[in-house]
């Protein structure tokens, strides 16, 4: 019996008010790979991420982690699902300690092995001076960084990242891309990053272009160049998603 991939959605379709916002977009991620979800604000990226998560079901399509199918065994699926949200998530009155002491419990991970791990991931980001802090005392990067080693504590196999440099200086985006690719060599595990900065693409494994809904390349970077006899992505993404 073969290994069932990471992640696979087949043919997801999504309409709110009749306006589709997804048409039959199909992506599979292998174990470690990173993929980039490229597209520009309203492509459907957000609303893709939704589903993924399990937020809204599909008109159409499947979606599977690890095997499991998100409509029959929901659970299943997203204990193998880490997410960071567009959205800043932690509570801010709590301190670092508390937010990822509080994602662990919900894992149902017994105490010495949840601790093991928030030291492990915090001094791996050269955070464990910030343990005992509020989060609301830390930068804007700090708290990705912290959001970035919750959504791995449970050790899940997909990791999806939903433009989350949103509002952070270039430094601290950088930082934050050297992290995830970090922690995925480390950890193998299998990376969705949506974003519409064509600077957060480059190192990807694989991009997806999105526009309107629907997939407009989905290749090796090199590819994406070739396939629109462009010399930059900058230059072949405004070509696939020019108005």
């Amino acid at each position: 019996m073969s290994t069932p991939l990471p992640l696979q959605a087949q043919s997801l379709s999504k309409s709110y008010q009749g306006h589709p916002a997804l048409r039959d977009v199909s992506l599979s991620l292998q174990p470690g790979e990173r993929v980039a979800l490229l597209g520009p604000n309203g492509a459907g990226k957000s609303t893709l991420m939704q589903l993924l998560t399990g937020l809204f079901a599909p008109d159409q399509g499947s979606i599977h982690i690890m095997g499991h199918d998100m409509r029959t065994a929901a659970p299943r699926a997203l204990s193998h699902l880490g997410v960071v949200f567009q959205q800043p998530a932690l509570d801010l009155d709590l301190s670092v300690q508390a937010n990822l002491r509080f994602h662990t419990d919900l894992h149902g991970m017994p105490r010495a092995t949840a601790d093991a791990r928030i030291h492990e991931g915090l001094e791996r980001l050269g955070l464990m001076e910030h343990l005992h802090k509020p989060c609301r005392t830390l930068s804007g990067g700090n708290r990705r960084k912290i959001e970035l080693v919750r959504a791995l504590l449970h050790r899940p196999a997909v990791l999806l990242m939903d433009e989350a440099t949103v509002g952070l200086d270039p430094a601290s985006r950088v930082q934050l891309l050297q992290a995830v690719q970090d922690l995925q060599r480390e950890q193998g595990v299998a990376t969705l990053w949506a974003t519409h900065l064509v600077e957060e693409v480059e190192h990807a494994d694989r991009v997806i272009v999105l526009h309107k809904g629907a997939i407009r390349h989905q290749g090796r970077v090199s590819d994406l160049l070739t396939d629109t006899g462009q010399a930059t992505v900058q230059a072949a993404f405004l070509s696939l998603t020019r108005v």
